[in-house]
């Protein structure tokens, strides 16, 4: 049983004997200051809702009360936020859930889930964790499939009578093209503006040009040197009047019969010629470099005599020993074993070699035999394979032609030997040469290009190797007996003319074939053709009319 003290006790005084009475006028007491101090706390009416509730008998104190109020007001704001629906969902389905029967499971021998009350197999829902990003592709394909769905259902307006409409054409929404970002590269438009001034400067030049020419009176010449003849003229027509005299005449004059008409009365040439385009003046026209002319002269290589060069290789290989010796020197490499032979073996070894003859002897020849082997390996290392050799000679023949090509025109008389033939052809492909060679009855034309070394030696080939009388009828018999001494006649006779003859040689600026070629010609307009196609078919026009120019001669 609990005491309450009403004050202090008196120490001094003698104790107090407790009677029934007074110990209920102390329960009283007690209780009308806890009634006042609730009243004063405000806990008189409202104290059961706020939570605050004491089991009889008990009297807290001010701290436990205030303690006691605050948590009651955390809490009824705690039910607060739950009830306005945060955790208001959560709350329902858990009391939903609660409501409904729940079945009572039980696992059996096999793991199995199984219902207690009926013996059933339960299939549980299980949940497996997946990422954000599925989330979102998956409510995104649910959106499109929802989008798909209205838009199908959507009944499609029709602008125009469906008479006249065919549902097959789609109308293709008018919709903006997509720019791609272009950038522009540096010094664009520095160079679009040099070029804008370069071109206004040429222009102010040409029309300076233009006014001097228009006060000196050489635009006459300049439009006279711009004529040309057409293409379409027929070579062989005669026309009434040239047609660079025609610029020069007077109008009246179109014939050279007109001329002859002239003299017969008495008068000059000179009367039929305009004078207004005859001037004092003396056109020069400006000298162009030739296609040929190198801007830089080329390097002539300086040429030693044979003594020079042995020189320079002797001292090449003492610079070398030099260089070996300063190493060993300095212990970059060690020092190389005596070079010993059968001639010095005895000056090299000394002792050794007398204490054990066939030993040293044998140590001698194997290591001449490793300084063979190395020189042998040594040499089979710096020797060519078979395709750089092939390139070597290639080198050595091939020569640069991108600035001119030398082109040599021959006429044989005879090319009825194979042997001459085989020797022509096999010799233009050995010098890289190309070209053709047309063979006709008459006249018989070779036609080579290359460089000015491959053409010396296919010009002595052709002019000096080849002994073009050697398959001619009488030639080849017996040139001993009665008709030796005319025999030998005929040959100096036809050794004056060799049956061959250089016709032309020259530069042009391309090659016009693409290898050598052998052609068999029967007619003359069939080799001509043959040319033509390579636009060069004035190399046999000038060898078909030499030959006929020869014949006539003889």
């Amino acid at each position: 049983m609990s005491t309450f003290n009403a004050g202090p006790a008196n120490t001094g005084a003698a104790p107090v004997e407790l009677t029934a009475g007074k110990i209920r006028e102390m329960m009283a007491n007690a209780q009308r200051a806890i009634a006042q101090r609730k009243f004063e706390l405000g806990l008189t009416e409202n104290g059961a809702a706020n939570g605050l509730n004491f089991p009889p008998g008990v009297i807290p104190d001010t701290e436990t009360v205030d303690k006691m109020r605050r948590a009651a007001q955390l809490q009824a704001q705690i039910n607060a936020r739950l009830n306005s629906g945060i955790l208001s969902s959560h709350s329902v389905n858990s009391d939903s859930r609660k409501s409904k029967d729940i079945p009572n499971v039980i696992f059996d021998e096999q793991g199995k889930t199984i219902d207690a009350s009926t013996g059933e197999e339960i299939q549980l829902t299980h949940y497996t964790p997946t990422l954000k990003a599925n989330l979102r592709a998956k409510r995104a394909q649910q959106f499109k499939e929802v989008l798909q769905t209205t838009t199908q259902k959507k009944p499609q307006k029709s602008s125009v009578s469906t008479m006249f409409f065919d549902p097959r054409l789609r109308v293709k929404a008018a919709s903006r093209p997509k720019r791609q970002l272009s950038f522009h590269e540096p010094g664009k438009f520095v160079k679009m503006a040099q070029r804008m001034r370069t071109k206004f400067q040429l222009q102010v030049l040409q029309e300076s040009v233009a006014q001097a020419v228009r006060k000196t009176g050489i635009a006459s010449a300049a439009k006279l040197s711009t004529i040309q003849p057409k293409r379409s003229v027929d070579e062989t027509d005669i026309p009434l009047l040239e047609w660079w005299d025609a610029y020069i005449l007077k109008e009246g004059v179109t014939s050279y019969s007109t001329l002859d008409e002239l003299a017969i009365h008495g008068l000059p040439v000179s009367a039929a010629v305009n004078k207004a385009w005859i001037t004092s003046l003396v056109e020069h026209p400006v000298k162009l470099k030739p296609p040929t002319d190198l801007s830089k002269p080329p390097e002539i290589p300086l040429l030693l005599t044979k003594k020079e060069r042995k020189k320079l290789r002797r001292q090449n290989r003492q610079e070398a020993q030099r260089e070996k010796q300063e190493k060993v020197r300095l212990g970059l490499m060690p020092p190389p074993e005596p070079k010993v032979r059968l001639a010095n073996l005895m000056r090299v070894l000394g002792s050794d070699a007398v204490q054990d003859p066939s030993k040293v002897e044998a140590y001698v020849r194997a290591q001449m035999e490793s300084r063979k082997r190395a020189h042998e390996a040594a040499n089979a290392a710096r020797k060519l394979t078979k395709e750089q050799a092939r390139y070597k000679r290639i080198k050595k023949i091939r020569e640069d032609t991108t600035h001119a090509v030398h082109v040599a025109v021959y006429r044989v008389k005879d090319f009825s030997n194979p042997s001459h033939r085989f020797k022509v052809e096999t010799n233009a492909n050995q010098l890289l040469m190309t070209g053709l060679v047309a063979l006709h009855s008459d006249c018989n034309v070779v036609v080579v290009e290359g460089g000015p070394k491959q053409q010396r030696k296919f010009q002595r080939l052709m002019l000096c190797r080849i002994k073009w009388r050697e398959g001619k009828r009488g030639t080849a018999g017996n040139p001993s007996g009665s008709f030796a001494h005319e025999d030998r006649a005929a040959t100096s006779e036809l050794d004056s003319d060799t049956g061959c003859r250089l016709i032309w040689k020259g530069t042009v600026k391309q090659r016009a074939f693409d290898k050598i070629q052998f052609k068999a010609c029967p007619t003359e307009l069939y080799a001509r053709e043959q040319f033509r196609k390579r636009d060069v078919e004035h190399y046999w026009d000038l060898a078909y009319s030499g030959a006929i120019l020869e014949t006539l001669d003889n």
